[in-house]
């Protein structure tokens, strides 16, 4: 809890000791509280407050008891609740009852009453502040009467499954409770992000989560696990947490599926890479032990060394983690050259931001430069309904060539920049949704809009190539947006949303969206599930989109407060920031989700929604590809085509292709 120039220390203090004693019901005889060795006021009202003796009130220096947001700013002392979770036994030191966990903290209360300058004078804030932390699993534990975290019913029905399939029990031996513990801490972890939309990758918030999965695996694997074991501790975590958290069970078989996938492709990995470590310390071994006549006398283990770049060729080529290397060779007697590795995964990496593509480079220098140049109030968008929009000057104009980008007062004919205005009716790429294109009109010239971006402060930028006259920040044009274009990402979008709706109602809630884009041409939709669509389950999806799209049903946007739109059960995607006002995109009755991006006004305009295919692209991530409205129809006829062709070759019906293709097989086969 926090306060905000409202209550302060004696307040504070007296709130904590009563929800403590009082309402949790600890006993003030294990209780202790601690101060910053100069906070005489603090001192005084735990005494007050709390009756604590005055042994039991401890003054402690800046490292425990002053807080600070940085080098300057807001800071202010402290004061801690701490229990000792064994009064029965014999009392010891502060320092070492509070190294051991026999005194445990439960409580702090940073008082935020100084701003700090550069030179380290302290000057009262007009409005001292109030910020409270206190252990929620620590508490459960000391109101338990356990002695840890671990030891609670959160944690215990987990370590006790764990420990079933490990054929041991939890609190048998000390190194086996480590790894359990590793195991159960981190299946929650797994767990909840794979619930929250996250899917194992290979960077961003995908790859903390198949980290944090892989180390658990290792844990499992010190226990004698050599099979896949983490995903059958998935449906154990939904019973212990599921009533307060439903979406364990709605991504329940997601999860599972997601898990054990991860889990044969780590340990394939493994497999395959372990060998390869023991050859890699073979050739070592050879090599440094060459011009020795006793290695075992001369060559001590500290020097026998894995070099960095073999290091990193394991890592890079056969999926090692460092870790996983690190301890193949330890066992082996063997360190690695961690310097040497970490030397040549800069070098990719710098290779990697060499290789990037150009069109991000160039827009990356672009948005360098115009920050550089000075902030702007963001773009406002009107082109929801708009495709069109007269009389508005450029904002600012950046010609972008060989030497770079660079500001400009004009952009002349066979020129290609950026141009930023006030407001605009092309849509920036954002969502999934592919930024617009069109054109630019002025008296004696126009220009190309070959894409359209956007920067995190809301800036737009208008990629243009101008055909004919001048483009001046004087100059007034018209901004026109490729109608058609954006009709058809228009349906792609609207499609998108409907195909989510149809995935959910018929392969189940646990299905979450992983990615998306929506193209002009066709959309690309990633989803979360184990494994591939049947015949029937495809159709079912298709036919369900299909037959919102014949209704013509109305597509609802309107502007609603966030937590409302959640209230009435809104889709919104994980990782998206939303404000407190949002934009909901609804078909009543089938679909409603968060979206910033551009829709049909009634499902109808989709025309056809054909799917064209369906594949995996990660563990537990499916994708489909499909197309819209001309995109549909193009295909339609393409597939036509096909068929034409088919019965003049096979000189038979296209209905009887199959039949005659069999039969010409059986023929080859005589």
């Amino acid at each position: 809890n926090f306060s905000f120039g409202d209550y302060f220390k004696a307040e504070a203090i007296q709130y904590g000791w009563e929800l403590v004693t009082e309402v949790w019901g600890l006993s003030p005889d294990v209780l202790s509280a601690t101060v910053f060795e100069e906070d005489d006021e603090a001192a005084g009202l735990w005494a007050r407050v709390s009756g604590l003796p005055p042994e039991r009130i401890r003054r402690c220096g800046a490292g425990d008891n002053f807080w600070a947001m940085g080098e300057t700013g807001p800071c202010g002392p402290c004061s801690e609740i701490f229990v000792d979770r064994h009064p029965g036994r014999s009392a010891v030191a502060w320092e070492e009852g509070t190294e051991s966990g026999r005194y445990l903290e439960i409580w702090n209360l940073v008082f935020m009453q100084f701003d700090r300058d550069a030179a380290g004078t302290l000057r009262p804030l007009p409005n001292p502040s109030i910020d409270t932390g206190a252990g929620l699993e620590r508490v459960a534990a000391v109101l338990g009467g356990v002695d840890s975290n671990y030891d609670t019913d959160l944690f215990q029905p987990i370590l006790a499954a764990a420990a079933t399939l490990a054929r041991t029990a939890y609190g048998r031996d000390g190194d086996a409770d480590v790894s359990l513990r590793v195991i159960a801490d981190h299946l929650r972890a797994v767990t909840f992000l794979l619930a929250d939309g996250v899917v194992p990758a290979s960077e961003g918030r995908g790859y903390v989560l198949r980290r944090i999965l892989r180390r658990a695996l290792r844990h499992g694997m010190r226990l004698g696990f050599e099979e896949p074991f983490l995903h059958r501790l998935v449906p154990v975590l939904g019973e212990v947490m599921g009533e307060a958290y439903p979406e364990l069970a709605e991504t329940r078989q997601a999860a599972v599926a997601t898990v054990r996938a991860e889990e044969e492709k780590f340990l394939s990995t493994l497999a395959t890479g372990a060998e390869k470590v023991q050859e890699a310390i073979a050739e070592q071994s050879r090599v440094q032990g060459a011009h020795i006549p006793s290695t075992a006398q001369l060559f001590p283990p500290a020097v026998r060394q894995l070099p960095g770049r073999t290091v990193f060729h394991l890592y890079d080529t056969y999926g090692l983690p460092l870790e996983v290397i690190r301890e193949i060779a330890e066992e082996e007697r063997f360190t690695i050259d961690e310097a040497g590795f970490e030397a040549a995964l800069d070098e990719q990496r710098e290779r990697s931001r060499e290789a990037t593509g150009e069109s991000q480079r160039r827009l990356a220098a672009v948005q360098r430069l115009a920050q550089e140049a000075g902030a702007a109030e963001p773009t406002r968008f009107v082109g929801y309904d708009a495709l069109e929009l007269a009389g508005v000057r450029p904002r600012r104009v950046i010609v972008v060539d060989d030497q770079g980008p660079r500001l400009a007062d004009r952009l002349r004919p066979g020129e290609t920049g950026e141009v930023f205005f006030d407001q605009t009716v092309f849509y920036a790429e954002g969502g999934g949704q592919v930024g617009d294109v069109g054109e630019l009109q002025w008296p004696g010239g126009s220009a190309r809009v070959v894409d359209t971006q956007k920067d995190r402060v809301g800036n737009y930028y208008h990629t243009l190539e101008v055909a004919a006259g001048e483009l001046t920040r004087d100059t007034e044009v018209a901004l026109r947006v490729d109608l058609e274009r954006r009709r058809d990402t228009e349906r792609n979008h609207t499609a998108t949303h409907l195909l989510h709706a149809a995935l959910r109602r018929v392969l189940g809630e646990g299905v979450r969206q992983a990615g998306s884009l929506v193209h002009p041409d066709r959309l690309r939709f990633d989803f979360t599930f184990p494994r591939p669509l049947s015949g029937d389950e495809r159709l079912q999806v298709e036919d369900l989109v299909n037959r919102h799209v014949r209704r013509a049903e109305p597509v609802a946007i309107a502007e609603e407060a966030y937590r409302q739109a959640l209230g009435r059960g809104a889709t919104a995607l994980f990782g998206e920031k939303y404000g407190e006002s949002v934009r909901t995109v609804e078909v009543p009755g089938f679909s409603l989700e968060l979206c910033g991006g551009c829709h049909v006004r009634n499902t109808g305009e989709i025309g056809l929604f054909l799917m064209t295919a369906e594949r995996g692209v990660a563990s537990g991530v499916r994708r489909i590809e499909a197309v819209t409205g001309r995109g549909a129809l193009d295909t339609v006829r393409e597939r036509e085509r096909l068929a034409a062709r088919l019965e003049a070759a096979l000189g038979v019906p296209v209905e009887r292709a199959a039949e005659e293709l069999a039969a010409r097989d059986g023929r080859l086969r005589e």
